[in-house]
């Protein structure tokens, strides 16, 4: 699949020990995902951060702590984004998700 032009962007961000059916929600996220054939899906560990809770999660190694930030984006059109939101919000019972517009200058291989 090519995309290219003005498409969303769906970034999830979760805490590292968040689950879905005794699973890692992050990873249940991404096979869900490509399941439903979006163009792409990256899922990055935070360093350190916080949420609403305003509970500190860090790495640093005196305050190693077991539930990082992690932050899943996903890429595709308007439409395929709009089409798995209800399936997102379904799996992600804690945490932010936020869209936004982007412009896709390149996708696929150099």
């Amino acid at each position: 699949m090519d995309i290219s032009g003005k498409c969303k962007l769906l970034k999830i961000y979760l805490s590292e020990d968040s689950k879905y059916k005794g699973h890692n929600l992050y990873h249940a996220l991404v096979l869900k995902l490509k399941e439903y054939g979006i163009a792409g899906v990256t899922v990055v560990r935070g360093i350190e951060g916080y949420g609403q809770e305003k509970r500190l999660h860090t790495a640093r190694v005196m305050d190693l702590s077991l539930s990082l930030p992690i932050i899943v984006e996903v890429v595709d059109t308007a439409e395929r984004i709009e089409k798995v939101l209800p399936i997102v919000k379904e799996m992600v019972n804690e945490g932010l998700m936020m869209i936004t517009d982007v412009e896709v200058i390149k996708y696929g291989k150099a």
